[in-house]
């Protein structure tokens, strides 16, 4: 027996200098070893740098796996994958027993749990070109180790997890950030993946964030038998140029690549969307809530979306400030107090081409809708990637627009009519242009301006509020608008006509035409030219070749040319009640304005032609008149002018000068003879433009009170 004994002790020796050995030597004959488990399998695996093992596990500098996959029953391709896993440890314990049906009663020998952490793992499938890569992946797994007939062991894995936190798909420029997916796979499941939740935080095209974002869906590999080749995710959800939008189901048919869903849009924030917030200044560009569903289709790379709807909630509006930050517009896009619809039957087709498996372009077309009751439509478009160009035409046609503007501070107005005409939009350098765009309306408006005063007026506190200083009405307005991708912006004008009221009387322009020009000064955004102005004006035109008004500082110096003006509607407009005059008068009038208040340099006109002047005086007036002034009344009492020379000074006080050179003949006056007449006016225009609004406003209110006694 003690041969035996010593036998026994010689194999154990020799079995643990044999374990030494082959633990010392593992790192030069573990790939073989690999190579002969996997020999005549469809994969390869290649261990690089591996460290020695001990009884907790051991560490590796990289791993290679590649491998295919049989043809997909549904769309008959053959993938073939290679996976990269970079330093990275394999750690094992003991594990808890399996259930024994899991191993057909086999002896069980030994449960392992398996754990791999690993700096990072890269996937990459062909022909798809698709990569997938992750950071920090751990992977966890449990397999048994069954013993059977004589020293043959059999290794049944049971289920491996691998949770995704923050993986990234890309094919071609299109690249997935944020994947977020917890996989599990079991023996007791049949391995199929069961339902878990899928999150996805960013789509880039090129480097660049699409208007998709924040995806969330429930999703599993587990099918349904009666529709094999569909992937289903539930209770969607995604951002939509940062608009919520949700979906309670998406199948996706990966024989026929195509999918149908509805995106539904509840309640959002107009506040809180990309463009509306206003930035840094809190001052919101959008206020309200918008909703809607869009019917959303996909097949073979083409989107198209039918018959969407998008809707604005009651109080909906966008608003636009001047460069102090106060309110001056706001468009409505709720009508009335209930909610109503911004899109109505909207229509696109969206495609994605590709080469050598990348995007190279996405393609519009079909794009219609009902925009606020009337009718937009675009031409087909291209959108360029790479060059990030593109340009299309709206159309617009008959859309109630003007009704949905409001005017905000000083100016106060109510606009009817709707707009028509096209819009040529170009993006270049993904940059907007705009080239030779054309809008019109037969409609017009009404447009108060009421300048707010610092202290109550004695007047406003006797007859109330003051009215308005100006009412401006307009009718017909035509407008060509050109904008280069820089931001410079040239709006041209026609109307039909303006009329300018006050207290004192009506001023009418007929056909107003000229040219505004914005954000031409990169150095003083605030400035706004008028170039080209022009208008008829009585019988005649007055003129502005051009003006640059600053709206922050309230200046602007330019010069007023008139032509072709009747002399007694000038008169007119000074209030002179006792002169009649014939002819035409023209001139050019330099006006400086400094924060609202007007100075006028040195002005001059003169008559066109020879005409009449007429100045009615009383009996009293003559006689209390002094002999100078007397033989002026007479010789004005119906004087024919052959010439006629003015000029006008006006300080910015209201202080005036008028000088006015007469050169003509009475009939009635000493048998004709020739008369030269010199006079000068020094009075303040404001205040007489005050007496004739007093005087006007005094007149009405006495009226109205007439009227109101008579009716009782």
């Amino acid at each position: 027996m003690k041969w035996l004994l010593r036998i026994a002790g010689i194999i154990v020796v020799l079995l643990t200098l044999g374990a030494a050995a082959a633990w010392y030597a593992f790192p030069r004959y573990a790939q073989s070893v690999i190579d002969r488990a996997l020999e005549g399998k469809n994969i390869r695996l290649v261990l690089h740098e591996p460290g020695l093992p001990n009884l907790r596990g051991m560490s590796f500098g990289r791993i290679d796996l590649l491998f295919s996959t049989p043809a997909d029953s549904c769309t008959g391709i053959v993938s073939t994958y290679s996976v990269t896993v970079t330093d990275g440890k394999l750690s094992w314990k003991r594990a808890g027993s399996s259930d024994p049906r899991s191993r057909g009663m086999i002896p069980l020998l030994l449960p392992l749990a398996l754990e791999l952490h690993a700096d990072s793992l890269k996937v990459r499938q062909e022909p798809a070109d698709l990569s997938f890569s992750d950071g920090r992946p751990v992977i966890r797994a449990r397999l048994d180790i069954l013993r059977k007939r004589g020293p043959a062991f059999e290794f049944v894995p049971q289920d491996i997890g691998y949770a995704i936190e923050d993986g990234a798909l890309e094919t071609g420029k299109l690249r997935i950030e944020g994947i977020a997916y917890r996989f599990r796979l079991a023996r007791s499941f049949r391995w199929i993946q069961e339902p878990a939740p899928l999150s996805v935080s960013t789509l880039l095209s090129n480097g660049e964030a699409l208007p998709l974002s924040n995806f969330q869906a429930t999703f599993g590999l587990q099918r349904n038998p009666e529709k094999p080749c569909v992937v289903t995710f539930s209770d969607c959800s995604l951002d939509l140029f940062d608009w919520k939008a949700a979906t309670p189901r998406i199948e996706y048919s990966l024989r026929k690549k195509e999918t149908r869903f509805t995106l539904e849009l509840k309640h959002l924030a107009l506040d809180e969307l990309p463009g509306f917030t206003g930035g840094g200044d809190k001052r919101p560009f959008g206020s309200g809530t918008v909703s809607g569903r869009i019917p959303v289709e996909y097949r073979d790379s083409t989107v198209t979306l039918r018959n969407a709807v998008i809707t604005a909630g009651s109080g909906s509006r966008l608003m636009y400030y001047t460069t102090d930050g106060k309110p001056f517009l706001s468009i409505d896009a709720s009508h009335g107090k209930n909610s109503s619809e911004i899109f109505r039957n909207l229509n696109a087709t969206i495609t994605l081409s590709s080469r050598n498996n990348r995007i190279s372009g996405i393609a519009f077309s079909g794009l219609s809708t009902t925009f606020l009751g009337g009718t937009l439509t675009s031409t087909p478009a291209r959108y360029d990637p790479l060059q990030k160009t593109s340009s299309f035409t709206l159309r617009m046609d008959r859309i109630p627009l003007l009704e949905r503007i409001r005017l905000q501070g000083d100016f106060k107005g109510a606009l009817k009519g709707t707009i028509s005409g096209k819009v040529p939009v170009s993006l270049i350098n993904g940059r907007l242009a705009i080239r030779n765009a054309r809008l019109s309306s037969e409609g017009g408006g009404t447009i108060e301006h009421s300048p707010k005063q610092k202290k109550e007026a004695f007047s406003a506190r006797i007859f109330g509020p003051p009215k308005p200083d100006a009412t401006y009405l307009f009718s017909e307005p035509d407008v060509t608008l050109n904008r280069e991708s820089d931001g410079r912006t040239t709006i041209g004008f026609t109307l039909k006509n303006l009329i300018r009221r006050n207290s004192g009387g009506e001023m009418l322009l007929l056909s107003p035409k000229g040219e505004l020009g914005l954000w031409q000064d990169r150095n003083n955004p605030a400035l706004v030219s008028l170039s080209r102005f022009s208008a008829g004006f009585f019988t005649g035109t007055v003129a502005i070749d051009h003006v640059d008004f600053d709206m922050e500082k309230k200046t602007a110096e330019t010069v007023l040319i008139l032509n072709n003006i009747p002399l007694q509607k000038l008169l007119d407009l000074q209030g002179a009640r006792k002169i009649y005059a014939t002819g035409l008068v023209r001139g050019k009038i330099p006006v400086i304005m400094h924060d609202q208040v007007f100075e006028i340099p040195q002005g001059g006109m003169d008559a066109e032609q020879s005409g009449q002047i007429i100045y009615s005086t009383t009996p009293e007036e003559r006689a209390a008149a002094n002999q100078g002034l007397r033989i002026t009344y007479e010789a004005l009492a119906n004087f024919l002018y052959s010439e006629l020379v003015s000029s006008i000074t006006m300080a910015q006080d209201g202080n005036s000068v008028i000088t006015l050179q007469l050169k003509g003949h009475n009939p009635d006056f000493q048998n004709g003879r020739p008369v030269n007449l010199n006079l000068r006016i020094e009075q303040n225009l404001l205040d007489l433009f005050r007496s004739l609004s007093i005087s006007s406003s005094v007149e009405q209110l006495i009226s109205e009170k007439a009227l109101q006694l008579q009716k009782k």
